[in-house]
């Protein structure tokens, strides 16, 4: 991603003392033209110094002051379209209090330059959202923490459930008051508490500190598929769903922004109607989004960057340390040059609920042993499955897994894997997978 603001600042201070030295220059080669005229004149012409001398001086003048006046107004246009985009974040100034608040029972920091951000996708029907159901209060459809390795040579997208039995700690309410501490679905910890009460609940199940989080709503998702032209996905079978207002022929086809949403939030009528496979299908979007705007090189050519960081500005709701467009540039370009293959996506390692077919947990020791790998910056591999029937994101068959009644909420010792011992591979997929691709995962992700 293009800095749009300080780059095009930059430049224009540069291309400004530029211009400076050629107008100066156009007036010494008006002077110089000049004297060799007055030589002229001695040797007994007059037509320089009373005829075309001047005029010549005047247009280079003009000319010089013309590209001047061109590059200030140019300078003044870039600093405000910068502080427009800088001006459409905004800041999560609640959930910063909340999180000072609970400091001292926060995990430490990743190792390094590695960074923790916690992405979730509001379903909120307030606002411009209203068109897609009564508003009930603001959940969380999708909830991915995003691991960016200290080295910049990978990317990590970790998918939580909503439907996942987690302890949630107590937390203040939207309303201001307390919310119990209890064992929950996980998007509760969202639709009760807001993103501070999110954030404190995947800290207490990964042991990973959250260092920055993004929301985005319905309508920002939308915005930013239509401005990048699109996004290409693949359909085994064509797809109607009535709520999710989604009628889509089967094959290789890129939806816009509104059937996008309804491709990623669609649970009826497409696959078997898990959310598993939703969450699937989202990892393989995201990658096809990813993929979209490296082939199309948005991030180097600022006529394209300069209408998706307007949308993507406009639609996101960040913490205090990503609520800036030159602190969300520095992340970005700390990461745009990662190859597809290494960015990647996967899902907690899950299983139905041995008290409640309807809501998931953890696979241990699988779960505590990616928890450690994010936290220790350690790589994290995925590859497709082999159609076992097996979640998204469960390791590969071989090593040890078991039911949980109970998510643990501090990583086990097992986690800890000696160096001798190989990282376990996950069930998932990365940026580079064609949309069409065998799913051999059987997840539903094309």
């Amino acid at each position: 991603m293009t800095d749009s603001g300080p780059e095009n600042d930059r430049a224009g201070t540069e291309g400004t003392a530029d211009t400076a030295d050629t107008a100066g220059g156009g007036d010494t080669a008006g002077k110089d033209s000049g004297e060799s005229t007055h030589d002229t004149d001695d040797s007994g012409s007059s037509s320089g110094k009373n005829g075309s001398g001047h005029p010549r001086r005047r247009r280079l003048r003009w000319a010089a002051g013309a590209v001047s006046v061109a590059l200030l107004a140019g300078a003044g246009v870039g600093w405000s379209l910068y502080q427009n985009l800088d001006g459409n974040i905004r800041t999560d100034v609640d959930t910063a209090q909340e999180l000072r608040q609970h400091e001292a029972e926060r995990p430490d920091a990743a190792p390094g330059e590695a960074e923790n951000i916690l992405l979730l996708g509001s379903d909120s029907r307030g606002g411009g959202n209203g068109a897609y159901g009564d508003d009930i209060g603001e959940r969380s459809d999708t909830a991915i923490l995003l691991h960016v390795a200290a080295d910049r040579r990978s990317a990590t997208g970790v998918s939580i459930p909503r439907d996942l039995m987690v302890d949630i700690p107590g937390c203040t309410a939207r309303d201001g008051g307390r919310t119990p501490a209890r064992f929950a679905q996980f998007n509760w910890a969202f639709q009760y508490g807001g993103a501070a009460c999110t954030i404190r609940t995947v800290e207490k199940l990964t042991g990973t500190r959250v260092d920055h989080h993004l929301t985005l709503d319905f309508s920002g998702f939308k915005k930013l598929v239509d401005t990048v032209g699109g996004v290409e996905v693949c359909l085994p079978a064509a797809v109607r769903d009535r709520d999710a207002r989604l009628d889509l022929p089967a094959g290789r086809q890129t939806l816009d922004g509104e059937d996008a949403l309804g491709y990623v939030r669609a649970r009826h009528g497409i696959g078997n109607g898990s959310d598993t496979q939703r969450i699937g299908r989202q990892q393989q979007f995201l990658g096809s989004l990813v993929k979209k705007v490296r082939d199309d090189e948005v991030l180097l050519n600022p006529a394209k960057l300069y209408p998706v960081l307007d949308s993507a500005t406009s639609a996101l709701t960040a913490d205090s340390g990503l609520d800036s467009l030159t602190e969300l540039y520095e992340l970005v370009r700390g990461v745009r040059d990662i190859p597809t293959d290494r960015v990647r996506f996967l899902t907690i390692p899950r299983q139905s609920y041995a008290l409640d077919a309807n809501r998931d947990e953890l696979v241990q020791p699988d779960a505590d042993r990616l928890f450690a790998q994010l936290r220790e910056d350690r790589p994290v591999r995925v590859a497709n499955g082999s159609g076992d029937g097996r979640d998204a994101g469960t390791a590969e068959p071989g090593r040890p897994s078991g039911p949980s009644a109970r998510p643990g909420n501090q990583p086990s010792r097992d986690a800890v894997e000696s160096p001798a011992k190989p990282s376990p591979t996950y069930r998932g997929t990365t940026a580079a997978r064609d949309v069409c691709a065998a799913d051999d995962a059987g997840i539903g992700m094309n």
